[in-house]
């Protein structure tokens, strides 16, 4: 009777315990969004980066393309021939197997290999290009809608606080103390002030659209920005990795030497050719003559042969080509010296950016000290009648462009320092240690190298990569 007692004390006392918690968990706010969610969700949500992740697995089979070229061909191939000679009506069928093989191509294959080898890892920078100017997409999405957000709470608080001044420039009228220009001074100043927050609030849901594109999802609550990333010690050491580490670096590399090896491909176009082939092939023959008599024939037939080809005059066409080659070479050649040079300018001007951010925002503190002083002053004199209700407002408009200068300098400051990232070629998940699976790009290709026969490897493949990039 007493243990009974006691469970029911226990039940009685845990149904308010329960229902408390339920209640604090009920109530927990919804935890903020920070940025490396929004980057994150630009990695997985991208239509950009799908499509040149199917680019490169396009140039992935190129690889094995070229690969198939140095492996025999076999095929049958069958035949029916129906004839009517003279009045007698015949016909004969075919049923042949045939192989052929390049045996020697004085380098010819080699090259297309390597070229295709070569083009398979500039895609791959190309790639990581992309994945780069996806994050720095999701990067700019999520500070402008913060500080679109703030400017529409700055907004909001200036027609607080100008409605304030209007009414209280009413009150000051109604008594006489000042004339209708001031109290129309007010009015225009309110109505500004409102026009200004229509703008900033679509400003915010231009920002948010922004974000949603890049993201997937609207923005909800953003929490603020994390500490800005380490940087090198000085611009030289930022341009150095730069030149090192950039994606259209690399990519330019690589065309540079596809086209190195498309002028040796142009030449080696000039040699002789080896191929060799066999068929086995069995025909049977049938015809019938008008006087009714039927004859049947037919043999089976196995034939190798061996063959050499080289083109001795083309009218100018390997010639042409060749010279065509050797331009292409140049001009890849100067491709990569101009982009080596973009990517020095994008380093410098990011480093710009920085510095000039953070001199503003040193700048503007010293304004926005100094302007709400002088506010707080000139609404102090404007209540003994020593200022009037436009130097008032006046004194609050110029508080509420330092205010609003300074979120502007602010988020140029965060979006400055991930620019520098990028055009260091570090604007990636793996170097940000995001903490989330990513697309491997060799995984496809080390699938297909071998040139399998068939496809089905790489459409499972494919699948798991899909995936994998959409976790």
């Amino acid at each position: 009777m007493f243990r009974k007692t006691v469970n029911e004390l226990r039940q009685r006392l845990r149904r308010p315990m329960l229902a408390l918690v339920l209640a604090g968990a009920t109530a927990l706010p919804a935890q903020a969004e920070s940025l490396a969610d929004a980057m994150v969700a630009a990695y997985r949500h991208s239509a950009l980066l799908d499509q040149n992740r199917a680019v490169l697995r396009a140039a992935d089979e190129d690889a094995a393309s070229a690969l198939a070229a140095l492996r025999p061909v076999l095929q049958w191939v069958a035949n029916y021939t129906y004839q009517n000679i003279e009045g007698f009506d015949g016909n004969s069928r075919s049923l042949s197997l045939q192989a052929s093989m390049t045996l020697y191509d004085f380098g010819r294959s080699a090259i297309a290999i390597d070229i295709a080898k070569e083009t398979v890892l500039a895609t791959r920078a190309a790639l990581v290009g992309v994945e780069q100017d996806v994050i720095l997409g999701a990067v700019e999405a999520y500070l402008n809608v913060r500080s679109a957000t703030e400017q529409v709470d700055l907004q909001s608080n200036s027609v607080r606080v100008i409605g304030q001044e209007q009414r209280a420039a009413t009150d000051r009228f109604d008594v006489g103390e000042i004339t209708q220009t001031d109290v129309s001074q007010a009015d225009a100043a309110l109505a500004a002030a409102r026009a200004n927050l229509a703008s900033a609030e679509g400003e915010l849901q231009i920002a948010r659209e922004v974000y949603r594109t890049a993201t997937g999802k609207m923005p909800g609550k953003l929490s603020p920005p994390p500490p800005t990333p380490k940087l090198p010690a000085t611009l030289e050491q930022a341009r150095d990795i730069g030149r090192r580490s950039h994606p259209a670096i690399q990519e330019s590399q690589r065309q540079a030497a596809v086209s190195e090896l498309g002028v040796a491909a142009a030449a080696a176009e000039r040699n002789p050719q080896l191929t060799g082939s066999a068929s086995l092939s069995t025909s049977r023959n049938k015809s019938l003559s008008p006087f009714g008599g039927i004859s049947h024939g037919g043999q089976d037939v196995g034939q190798l042969s061996l063959q050499m080809s080289q083109t001795i005059y083309s009218g100018g066409r390997l010639p042409a080509a060749h010279r065509k080659a050797m331009a292409q070479r140049d001009a890849a050649r100067a491709a990569l010296l101009n982009t080596s040079r973009q990517v020095d300018q994008a380093v410098g001007t990011a480093w710009a950016g920085i510095d000039v951010a953070r001199a503003q925002i040193r700048a503007i503190d010293e304004q926005i000290t100094a302007a709400q002083q002088a506010y707080d002053g000139v609404r102090e004199e404007a209540t003994l009648g020593a200022r009037t209700t436009l130097d008032v407002l006046d004194a609050e408009q110029s508080l509420l462009e330092a205010r609003a200068n300074k979120i502007t300098a602010e988020a140029n400051l965060q979006l400055a320092h991930y620019q520098l990232l990028s055009a260091m070629g570090l604007l990636t998940v793996e170097n940000l240690k995001l903490g989330i699976p990513t697309y491997d790009p060799s995984a496809y290709y080390n699938a297909v190298q071998d040139a399998p026969y068939t496809s089905r490897q790489g459409k499972s493949l494919d699948r798991v990569l899909r995936a994998i990039g959409k976790q």
